[in-house]
């Protein structure tokens, strides 16, 4: 168990989550997007349709999109007619995501100044975790009007039995430390989705919102080997390798991919967590 505050300042006990709260306080892993935010923005997929067509479906007169990265799901929405505004503590992350025509304010979203303005949605995607949970929960609700919604989603892949042995042999020769998060265990979908599903999602403990949602949306996608090692090169524990030793990682995994025929095939689920600010 751990103590979080409540909006009114009193503190209460909650169950620990289990996934990834303690991340955001590795911040040179958290910043360390910015570094390669073209080959983020190339290689990272989109959300499923199926999941922005919902989030505009709330009809919300301005959305507020959180740590927006390059702008994979703010330049989906505004697509859909919705205002969106960026909130992104990476210029160069920000810079792609403006130059698709999206606003973006510089800031942590725990310091950033709201100036009293209000968003009937924010949505935060494969970026909570980079987020101070008990301030970000707080912040969240300053933000949001009775009955506007937060949506915070994270995205993962899992590959067919064959490939993962094969990229298994690969990372314990080239980077034992990296968590393979295309294996079903440690997809962090999977993880955020379990601690939402046990009760353990803080927004679950807060009087402050009335209710939380658990969505999965699948979908499937098939891979060159040049676009999965573009992928797996944006994922933050790899880059931490240093440019040789993920140079070699890479290398191994394309030769693996060419070896099994040249393509990886995924699927891909986003998991979905909907929290409705309570009616006072």
């Amino acid at each position: 168990m751990i103590e979080r505050r409540r909006l009114d300042g009193s503190v209460g006990s909650y169950p620990r989550h289990v996934g990834m709260d303690w991340l955001h306080l590795d911040r040179a892993r958290a910043e360390s997007f910015g570094s390669m935010a073209q080959q983020y923005d190339r290689y990272r997929p989109t959300y499923p349709d199926a999941l922005l067509d919902d989030l505009a479906a709330l009809d919300p007169m301005q959305v507020l999109d959180v740590g927006c990265g390059t702008g994979k799901a703010a330049v989906a929405l505004a697509k859909r007619g919705l205002s969106v505004l960026g909130v992104e503590p990476d210029e160069r992350m920000a810079d792609v995501a403006r130059s698709y025509g999206i606003t973006v304010e510089i800031a942590a979203f725990e310091t950033w100044e709201h100036a009293g303005r209000q968003f009937d949605l924010i949505t935060c995607a494969d970026a909570w975790h980079w987020i101070d949970p008990d301030l970000g929960l707080l912040k969240a609700a300053r933000v949001l009007p009775a009955g506007g919604t937060i949506a915070r989603f994270w995205s993962s892949c899992v590959v067919d039995e064959p490939v993962v042995a094969a990229f298994d042999d690969v990372h314990r020769r080239y980077a034992p430390e990296v968590t393979q998060v295309w294996q079903p265990t440690a997809s962090t979908a999977n993880v955020c989705g379990q601690a939402a599903s046990n009760g353990a999602d803080p927004f679950a403990y807060n009087d402050a919102f009335s209710s939380v949602e658990v969505r999965i949306y699948t979908s499937h996608r098939t891979l060159s080997a040049h676009e999965w090692i573009g992928l797996a090169a944006t994922i933050s524990d790899h880059q931490r390798l240093g440019v040789e030793r993920l140079t070699a990682l890479l290398q191994a995994l394309h030769a693996v991919i060419q070896s099994l025929g040249g393509t990886v095939h995924t699927c891909d689920e986003t998991h979905v967590l909907l929290a409705r600010r309570a009616v006072s």
